[in-house]
């Protein structure tokens, strides 16, 4: 039985306990703002459990409502959708549009997209059954430890003495393995790895297709040596292979396909830079167009090979956003439009916004600094008059220069507290106040100078 069936009671409850509320207000606590967003992936996510709630006729008819974001860098479209398939325990990865295309000729194989979202699928499902076996998997590595620590010589099958006394010894050393008082030990271990095929790799250039890396990995003979190592090294080495041997890996994949299917997401950034500007099917154009047409029956529906079996994407969600500053959605192809139904637009960031960016955030970024430098012995403490200064410069840069969004003040603190994060540990300064004196004292200077913005900055 698989691990997580659409029956599954505890996995409906988890689930329904997402509602589109909840979910905008957990989205709220890493994003600012870009509420038409956030409501759209929301009630997307949602509507995937509303599906499995369904009679299996109707179910398989219910297509997702995949969304088109369409805003500048730095607003927040990648980590709404790294935020929501982390919400929901989902298979997630980001691909970028041009990474498919090169200037007459296709670049990666636009299937690769849906074998790694299955790929991340099982490592998930892997993890959950590690879990479940760790107990026994843990009881298997330390008595093979144990063998390999403690070699008694061979007594007679009747001497009952010899067999007591070597029992006792070895539950005197598998005491000791417990309370890790023999993890610097040495100990030498027999591992089996299989040969490692490289991401990619084929003959001339192009990429391995029907998953002919999978093929050759499962294809291969495992390979075994014993290495010397120390006790704690080689516990986690026996444990990886332990609980490898008590997974079922036919179930495995079954469940890593279903994830997959039914919950996966894929997050297409830079969709814009393969829209053929005002219809042109020229040059350059002509690349991106077929690129195009290959998305399309992934996004459509298809059947694609893995190397855990044949994975349906017709239920996969599909994420895409662009700045199309230049291109305009409506450059894509009319059948990739039909099938990106949702299209909600992020604005760009203000001071205010900037303002909130850092403070809000459960990770703002005046949070990470001030525990970054707090493992030195320094504690650092923003004004409000210092944040609002902050975010003014950010706003201006942007303004000045190319805008980056949110990602100009991760440019700004890091300018900001350049000498501080060098000096940290070698002060005896327990304590630091950035005020608004100190952001002026450190960033006026650059902020003035165009050339110095326009290259530090």
């Amino acid at each position: 039985m698989r691990l997580h069936e659409p029956t599954n009671p505890d996995r409906n409850v988890a689930l329904k306990s997402l509602t589109p509320r909840a979910i905008v207000h957990h989205l709220d606590q890493y994003i600012i703002g870009q509420d038409d967003a956030k409501r759209a992936v929301a009630i997307a996510l949602r509507n995937r459990w509303r599906r499995q709630q369904l009679p299996e006729d109707l179910r398989q008819d219910v297509l997702p409502k995949n969304i088109i974001m369409i805003g500048p860098t730095g607003v927040g479209k990648t980590e709404i959708a790294r935020r929501l398939a982390g919400l929901a325990e989902a298979p997630f990865i980001k691909v970028e549009a041009s990474h498919y295309t090169e200037v007459g000729y296709y670049g990666r194989d636009v299937d690769s997209m849906v074998r790694e979202l299955v790929d991340m699928s099982a490592n998930m499902v892997r993890s959950v059954m590690w879990e479940e076996v760790r107990p026994q998997a843990e009881g298997n590595a330390e008595e093979r430890l144990l063998d390999a620590l403690y070699e008694p010589a061979e007594a007679a099958a009747d001497d009952a003495d010899r067999h007591e006394q070597q029992m006792r010894a070895r539950e005197r050393l598998r005491k000791m393995l417990q309370e890790g008082k023999l993890n610097d030990r040495t100990v030498e271990v027999e591992v089996s790895e299989k040969p490692m095929i490289i991401q990619g790799m084929s003959v001339g250039g192009q990429e391995m297709g029907f998953d002919m890396q999978g093929f050759l990995e499962e294809m291969l003979p495992s390979r075994t040596e014993r290495r010397r190592m120390t006790v704690a090294e080689a516990r986690e080495i026996l444990l990886r292979q332990e609980s490898e041997k008590l997974i079922d890996r036919r179930e495995m994949a079954q469940e890593a396909l279903w994830r997959a299917e039914n919950y996966g997401i894929i997050f297409i950034d830079e969709l814009d830079k393969i829209a053929s500007k005002g219809g042109e099917t020229y040059g350059p154009d002509v690349s991106r167009e077929g690129v195009q047409r290959d998305l399309l029956p992934i996004v459509e529906g298809s059947t694609v090979p893995s190397r855990y079996g044949l994975v349906k994407t017709d239920h996969i969600l599909f994420i895409a956003a662009g700045a199309f500053n230049v291109a305009k959605p409506s450059d894509l192809i009319p059948e990739l439009q039909g099938r990106f139904p949702i299209r909600v637009e992020l604005r760009d960031l203000t001071k205010q916004d900037f303002v909130r960016i850092l403070r809000e955030p459960r990770t703002a970024l005046t949070r990470q600094y001030r525990e970054l430098l707090a493992t030195d012995g320094l504690e650092l403490e923003f004004t409000d008059e210092a944040v609002e200064r902050i975010a003014e410069f950010a706003e201006q840069i942007n303004q000045r220069a190319q805008s980056i969004g949110a990602r100009r003040l991760q440019t700004v603190m890091e300018k900001l507290l350049e000498t501080v994060s060098f000096d940290a540990p070698d002060t005896s300064a327990k304590s630091l106040v950035v005020d608004r004196q100190y952001v002026d004292e450190h960033l006026a200077a650059l902020v003035k100078d165009e050339d110095l913005t326009r290259y530090i900055l």
